[in-house]
């Protein structure tokens, strides 16, 4: 490297350029290193595993002794630090080159960073302008990420650490080539914008550094537009220096175009000496012709490698995490004796780049070492062999036998159920098991079936997973009850995790950003008073909870609906057998006004604690009501006992069926409030309510009425009379695992003549196949829990809580078949409307379904076949749920 670098200056030199070239890349250790060698080049961990390290100095020194190793090869630019703030942590390509998804914790991390490099003696580079911590993903290639995040939510969040780095002196930006979408910027590629590059980043930020696009080869930019087109486009967005990283011809285009718009007028003289005149500027920083001819090479890397070793092994020591350890399995030396067989399970995963592992295949060899000192289950598949050594230095810490095998998308294999049958503990290694859910399925089957083979102590099999890239594969999910996350698999991090794992070293490393519990961003700033909150008193309080349902009503424009449509005090109260119930206010003493009203409800059935609405006055938001109203309601579903789920939305009443989701900017408003107080936000699903009007003039599609005509279900409707077929009825319900579907049954069968429940058989069979409620707006009971019932200008009914037996098989062409018969039912009663109540979003594919039972997936996917037979969305919901063990409770 050292050698092609000099001649590459010295051509330049000899051509009579009168500064040397900038020379850059991508050198962002754990998985993202564009040099590597094993004796000169040390190895350190990614971004977050250097922030789960806590120290700021520690990134600092870091990133000096990787910029002196660049420099001393002759690089003289880094593109670096990555600047990204990780909002949306489940679906997000980024993973471990952000730092976290704190703003200010990014930024400063991001800011020791850039120092370190900078008294390296190297030019730094932000990226990736204006972030790719939040993109929405469409589907192929060809489609570009979308940043969907107004102008001013991204000023709050993701714009803070590039904003920062400027004014501390980053001397050049890379933009990236997302697409931008929301009111105050529509753009479909940012590095092509000149809203994005010179508007925002140049005029609204104030940055006068080089800024350089992304590279115009990626798939989606060169097929939309084509990389001539974008080079003119990105040279007038105020691009100084355009990257083409990977084929000649593609850069001799680009010079071509650039050539040709000039000479055609369409990019100016002037806009090409801005650029230079930038472009000198950086390089007269970090680079002469002196240092560019006689860099330093072998001898001062050799000086520079023992102290640069001490502070890798450092670093690692201290990013390695143990999230959590329920059962104190760790070290395994507490729960596995020397003798005793361990298996250890990997995914198959590419090598990564940097790697003594990438360097031996592509010499076309495989890694050279001794035999495998453990045993194999199965012959090496291509991909095994990412995690050899670690099954290699596990075999080295014991006595026993190591066994090690990989696990694909096929699951568990009858041959993983022996050897875990077998082994005495279990190690089951994810990489990014959020974006290959194939990993989070084989090590929850993994868990399950540990928990049913005990060990000869009758306890149960011991588990550990390791998550080696992400550490957010399990965080949140604490059916995983011992939790390592490493940040990066190179052979560095493996090597510590194994010191770790047998207790020759003690993990001090800590989750970065809002998931880390001693990582919060610290909000101390903020206004947060402590308001008195009362249960709620019927006889007391009744008449200014209506005055408040109002006046938050009165907020949406006269053409939009509110949630709170028809809602009263009596709408909250139950007062049902199987349901537990308190309510909150704060109040006004003086004028004994609502300020605040909270409903809970403990649905026995399910063993569901349910947050169902938190209403505030909007003249007192952002007063810590909603905060002090939420943390009472979470003190005393907990102190109730035997919840085993919370839940923020609720089916009964049917108010707010989730975190309300009609508009973007609010929904993601409150998906952040609520993880900042606790919610594990990646576990939600998208539900709305839908309407159909105009029933009298109403029939059923064609296509859908001929597709149901030859269905083997009967349809027939039951008014609560029989006690036989409601038992079974109940029971059939008994299935359910949604909260509030039990009890609306009961409600439903015990007034018979205003409510039907209507059942699908199959012909010359007994067994129930599924039901469906239908609820009569006569019903005062049933118009209260659904307020949306109480339209005065239409007879509406409603259509509620779909039940199909998890073995009925046909889940879609029995609930059409439900939905279409309450349809016509409702319609012989003249009804003018039917709603139902809680539809889901979530589209499932057939091997997710194949591994529920076809209820608790609660009509998925199926919102698209009921727009076809003319139901409309009423409002979008988002429910979230949590498991009880992995609820923290904010105060």
């Amino acid at each position: 490297t050292t050698k092609l670098i000099l001649d590459l200056q010295s051509v330049a030199h000899s051509a009579g350029h009168p500064v040397p070239l900038a020379i850059g890349l991508d050198q962002e250790n754990g998985g993202v290193n564009s040099l590597y060698d094993e004796s000169y080049i040390r190895q350190f961990p990614s971004a977050m595993g250097v922030a789960a390290t806590g120290s700021k100095e520690m990134a600092y020194e870091i990133a000096k002794a990787t910029g002196r190793e660049l420099s001393a090869v002759g690089i003289n630019w880094i593109m670096g630090p990555c600047l990204d703030v990780l909002t949306n942590v489940k679906t997000q390509p980024l993973g471990v080159r952000s730092m976290g998804d704190d703003p200010e914790e990014v930024s400063k991390f991001g800011v020791a960073f850039m120092q370190g490099y900078k008294d390296a003696g190297l030019a730094t580079c932000g990226k990736h302008f204006p972030s790719y911590g939040n993109l929405e993903f469409l589907g192929s290639s060809l489609d570009v990420p979308v940043i969907t995040d107004s102008l001013e939510q991204l000023s709050f969040s993701a714009l803070v650490p590039f904003r920062n780095a400027i004014a501390r002196g980053v001397d050049g930006m890379m933009v990236g080539g997302c697409a931008m979408s929301s009111a105050g910027v529509n753009t479909m590629h940012a590095c092509l914008s000149e809203q994005v590059v010179d508007g925002l980043l140049r005029e609204d930020l104030g940055f006068n550094g080089v800024v350089m696009s992304e590279c115009l080869e990626m798939e989606a930019l060169s097929q939309n537009i084509g990389v001539g087109g974008g080079t003119i486009m990105a040279v007038n967005a105020g691009c100084d220096l355009i990257l083409l990283c990977r084929h000649l011809s593609v850069q001799q285009e680009a010079i071509r175009y650039l050539k040709l718009g000039y000479e055609g007028g369409d990019v100016s003289e002037e806009r090409i000496r801005k650029s230079l005149r930038r472009i000198l500027a950086l390089k007269a920083v970090c680079t002469d012709w002196y240092k560019a001819l006689n860099p330093v090479g072998l001898p001062s890397l050799t000086s520079l490698q023992p102290s640069h070793t001490t502070l890798s092994a450092e670093a690692y020591n201290a990013s390695i995490t143990v999230v959590r350890d329920q059962a104190h399995l760790l070290p395994l030396t507490n729960v596995v004796d020397h003798e005793d067989e361990v298996l250890l399970l990997t995914p198959l995963v590419k090598p990564l780049p940097a790697s003594a592992l990438a360097k031996g295949l592509s010499a076309g060899g495989t890694p050279s070492g001794p035999g495998m000192p453990w045993g194999t289950a199965v012959p090496l598949m291509s991909g095994e062999n990412v995690f050899r050594e670690l099954g290699r230095s596990i075999a080295r810490k014991r006595q026993g036998r190591t066994l090690h095998t990989s696990y694909t998308a096929h699951g568990v294999r009858p041959s993983h159920e022996n050897l875990i049958h077998r082994a005495s503990a279990v190690i089951v290694v994810t990489a990014d098991a959020n974006r290959n859910q194939y990993q989070n399925g084989f090590a929850k089957h993994t868990a399950m079936i540990c928990k049913l083979h005990e060990n000869g102590e009758g306890r149960e099999k011991p588990m550990v997973v390791v998550s080696v890239s992400s550490p957010y594969d399990f965080v949140l999910d604490a059916s995983i009850g011992t939790l390592v996350c490493t940040f990066d698999f190179t052979e560095t991090a493996l090597q510590t995790l194994v010191e770790v794992l047998f207790g020759h070293l003690k993990p001090t490393g800590a989750l970065p950003g809002t998931v880390g519990q001693s990582h919060r961003p610290d909000r101390s700033r903020r206004l947060k008073q402590q308001w008195i909150v009362e249960e709620f008193s019927e006889e007391r309080d009744a008449k200014a909870l209506n005055n408040l349902l109002l006046k938050v009503q009165s907020e949406r424009p006269a053409d939009q609906r509110s949630e709170l449509f028809g809602a009263s005090w009596r709408t909250f109260l139950l007062n049902m057998h199987g349901v537990e119930e308190a309510h909150f206010v704060v109040r006004n003493s003086s004028t004994q006004s609502i300020l605040g009203f909270c409903c809970t409800y403990v649905f026995q059935s399910t063993a569901t604690g349910v947050v169902g609405a938190i209403v505030v006055d909007p003249d007192g938001r952002k007063l810590s009501i909603g905060r002090s109203l939420h943390v009472r309601a979470m003190r005393s579903l907990v102190r109730r006992g035997g919840v085993k789920r919370f839940q923020l939305g609720s089916r009964l009443p049917s108010v707010f069926l989730g975190l309300p989701a009609d508009s973007n900017a609010q929904r993601k408003y409150l998906r952040r409030w609520f993880a900042n107080h606790g919610w594990n936000m990646a576990l939600s699903r998208p539900v709305c309510s839908m309407m159909l009007k105009g029933l009298p003039k109403w029939t059923p599609p064609d296509n859908i009425r001929r597709s149901l005509e030859h269905t083997d279900a009967e349809l027939t409707i039951f008014r609560g009379r029989h006690q036989g077929t409601k038992a079974a009825i109940l029971e059939l319900v008994k299935s359910s695992t949604r909260q509030g579907v039990m009890e609306l049954y009961q409600l439903a069968l015990a007034v018979p003549d205003y409510c039907r429940v209507i059942q699908a058989r199959r012909r010359k069979e007994k067994t129930i196949l599924g039901a469906v409620v239908l609820c009569s707006p006569r019903t005062a009971r049933f118009a209260d829990v659904l307020p949306a019932l109480k339209d005065s200008a239409s007879n509406t009914w409603a259509i509620s809580s779909p039940v199909i037996a998890p073995g009925a098989g046909e889940y879609s062409t029995i609930l059409q078949c439900l939905i279409l018969k309450g349809v016509g039912e409702v319609k012989e009663q003249q009804a003018d409307a039917v709603l139902l109540d809680c539809v889901s979003l979530e589209a499932r594919g057939h091997q997710i379904c194949r591994g529920l039972t076809c209820e608790q997936i609660d009509g998925d996917g199926q919102a698209d076949s009921l727009s076809a037979m003319g139901f409309t969305v009423l409002h979008n919901f988002e429910e979230v749920s949590c498991d009880a063990d992995s609820m923290t409770i904010s105060a």
